[in-house]
């Protein structure tokens, strides 16, 4: 459950930042839905169509400020893209001058909180260079005869280290 001075926030970060957008573009940017539904080891994902910013509620609670520095301008500036230039590639020019010129956040792609708290159950596989450890999700897609997996190393096909 998130706190509501999280959420507060959370709205707060969101009203600076497209403050910027709407000055810097002399335009009225249409404001985000946000809501706490992201699971996993994502601490966000911005849907465009929907206008809606989704956010990981443990890794928000577990790195309050810090997250909202980082995450909540990293998936608003794909909406803003989004309603500026259209579909364009993810982390392009675009989403880059948006984050840094017009929102004032450095344009890093990924986060670099810990996830040991929303990772899951992982299951160890080996190759012939070293083991990796598989979430839920690609252990059943193996044992469903779904997809195999190779390792980036040595191209081995990863097999399941059963207990």
């Amino acid at each position: 459950m998130i706190s509501p001075l999280l959420k507060m926030q959370v709205q707060r970060q969101l009203k600076r930042d497209l403050g910027k957008a709407n000055a810097y573009f002399n335009k009225q940017f249409s404001p985000p839905s946000v809501n706490y539904a992201v699971r996993g080891v994502k601490a966000g994902v911005a849907y465009l169509q929907q206008n809606e910013i989704r956010l990981n509620p443990v890794l928000l609670a577990e790195n309050g400020e810090a997250f909202i520095r980082q995450v909540v301008p990293h998936e608003l500036a794909h909406l803003l893209v989004y309603q500026q230039f259209g579909r364009v590639q993810p982390h392009g020019k675009e989403w880059q001058m948006m984050m840094e010129q017009v929102l004032g956040v450095p344009a890093e792609t990924t986060h670099c909180f810990d996830t040991q708290n929303v990772q899951g159950k992982r299951f160890a596989y080996g190759c012939g260079c070293q083991t990796h450890h598989l979430s839920i999700r690609r252990h059943n897609a193996i044992l469903r005869e779904q997809r195999k997996y190779l390792c980036r190393q040595c191209g081995g096909e990863l097999r399941w280290q059963s207990d």
